[in-house]
């Protein structure tokens, strides 16, 4: 099997293709810089949606960091799924399997990890991603 590589397109250690992601942790920097500052009051970063807190609260990850806004509490990431044959609103998986098993569908899919503090409501995205669908290489019903 040969590869092409595509100028820009950064290689996993297998020299397969490697999709973007992007990371949004300098904005979410920015954010709560502000909210010290005075900038942004708390009730303008706190705001997060009932349904988010309620995934946060059941299956949310611990990320091990605490609120930068409250300090009270470790806050949590939480991950949407969002394709074609989803909910209008995207799936959050429950467990790693789940995800996983998502993340590996032969349609393209769409992940955002989103941290969230279950005490507070603050919200941020953290980042996104492409998964799923058929890379170069595959057939199809087959991944090599």
């Amino acid at each position: 099997m040969t590869m092409t590589h595509r100028p820009g397109v950064p290689k996993a250690s297998d020299g397969a293709p490697r999709e973007a992601r992007v990371e949004y942790r300098l904005m979410r920097n920015a954010v709560v810089r502000d909210v010290q500052k005075g900038r942004l009051g708390r009730e303008d970063v706190c705001d997060a949606h009932p349904e988010l807190l309620r995934a946060a609260r059941n299956v949310g990850k611990p990320s091990g960091e605490r609120c930068p806004i409250c300090e009270a509490t470790d806050t949590v990431e939480v991950t949407y799924v969002f394709g074609t044959r989803l909910p209008p609103g995207g799936r959050c998986p429950g467990t790693a399997t789940e995800l996983d098993r998502l993340r590996r569908r032969s349609e393209p899919v769409l992940c955002y990890d989103v941290e969230v503090c279950p005490d507070c409501a603050w919200h941020h995205l953290t980042r996104k991603y492409p998964a799923g669908g058929r890379r170069e290489g595959q057939r199809a019903g087959r991944a090599l």
